[in-house]
């Protein structure tokens, strides 16, 4: 691996987030914002309070009508802070009942989200970077490279906005938040951003706002070993690893983090990560024809996994253009569960949800996949 490829696995690569002239409040926790009422508006430190009920609860970002502040308030956060809220530039809807929404950003930027609405939940899959530096062969986001990171304000946004959109599709009125589950295992690698990643969490899990539950949160990493340690320690939040191969000629191959922490390495870290109340680990496992699908590798992962309070997400292939890489047949996914579950492993096939819209594992590339308008139309088929 050159040295410049090895640097892109350090934080904060990609273009700087371009500076703002005004206070983003998406971005702030409840302790920052009340650090500057205090300090830059000279205001009492409950107001925060309040606000943070009017953003992240009632989901209102129009200052008027924010009633229990004053008119001078109001009139002050106008002209100090602001809101970067994401542009809907394109929903998606499969027939699954997934829906994909590509979101634009302050900057002209574009990541996608998807929600996943099932009878016993509701989930998000959020992005946290614009692109991807990891380069996973099999994955479209990495053939964009990395652009920038977002924001922990575009990445609670996210959230904010499908919170909306639920409660205008389905009618729900009120503060009820629809969302009940969230998954960063969008667009980016969430540990190559981790100091945004573990704001926007904090911001997330507030009780005075978003009020997500840990159990609830699961971030999902290529296996970015030092981040892992500090992902342990500073979150609560659930941990899954892009596993995905069984031998370090295999993962180094399809997955160039491998290169710089090999399979080893990776899961010694996971054997430290502290799993609390009971929770396990999650390794997700792309199933790709010919590459990891043999007898061989199952029995490998047994071993890799043996001991480890885990459970092993199986996930057939979502085919890209010009990858090279291609999807199991459904008997053969069912077979690899079959000797999984025989040596003792806690296995599931995953199922896809939104693969005829791009919206399925390792398609978010910003791909409009719309049907073409009907003929004699100029309007497209499902842009909102």
């Amino acid at each position: 691996m050159t040295k410049s490829a090895e640097s892109s696995f350090e934080p904060s690569q990609g273009e700087p987030i371009p500076a703002q002239p005004k206070v983003d409040l998406f971005s702030l926790t409840l302790p920052d914002l009340q650090k500057f009422l205090v300090e830059e508006l000279g205001e009492k430190p409950f107001r925060a309070k309040q606000i943070y009920a009017w953003l992240h609860q009632k989901g209102l970002t129009d200052f008027d009508q924010m009633t229990d502040l004053s008119k001078a308030l109001r009139q002050k956060l106008k002209e100090r802070t602001d809101f970067k809220p994401l542009t809907k530039d394109l929903e998606q809807r499969s027939v699954d009942g997934t829906i994909k929404y590509r979101w634009r950003t302050f900057d002209g930027r574009f990541i996608e989200s998807v929600y996943m609405p099932s009878p016993d939940r509701r989930t998000l899959c959020v992005s946290t970077q614009v692109g991807c530096a990891m380069g996973c062969t099999f994955c479209a986001t990495g053939r964009l490279g990395l652009a920038r990171n977002l924001t922990p304000g575009e990445i609670v946004a996210q959230v904010h906005a499908v919170n909306r959109e639920i409660r205008i599709n389905e009618g729900i009125s009120g503060t009820f938040r629809p969302l009940t589950n969230l998954v960063f295992m969008g667009m980016g690698e969430p540990l190559h951003n981790f100091e945004n990643l573990k704001k926007a969490l904090t911001i997330l899990q507030s009780k005075e706002g978003p009020n997500f539950s840990a159990r609830h949160i699961t971030v999902s990493t290529v296996g970015l070993v030092p981040m892992i340690e500090r992902f342990g320690k500073e979150t609560e939040v659930k941990l899954a690893i892009s596993l995905n191969a069984t031998t370090d000629e295999q993962r180094s191959r399809s997955m160039p983090v491998n290169r710089k922490w090999n399979i080893a390495a990776l899961m010694e870290a996971v054997r430290k990560f502290p799993l609390r109340y009971g929770r396990r680990v999650t390794f997700e496992y792309v199933l790709l024809k010919g590459f990891n699908d043999s007898d061989e590798d199952a029995r490998r992962l047994i071993d890799l996994i043996r001991g480890l309070p885990a459970k092993v997400n199986l996930i057939p292939y979502n085919e890209n253009a010009g990858l090279g890489y291609h999807t199991v047949p459904d008997e053969r996914a069912q077979q690899f569960r079959e000797l999984l579950l025989k040596g003792g492993v806690d296995a599931f096939i995953r199922e896809n949800r939104g693969r005829d819209i791009a919206a399925a594992c390792g398609q978010l590339a910003n791909v409009d996949k719309r049907p073409p308008p009907a003929r004699g139309s100029t309007q497209p088929a499902v842009l909102s």
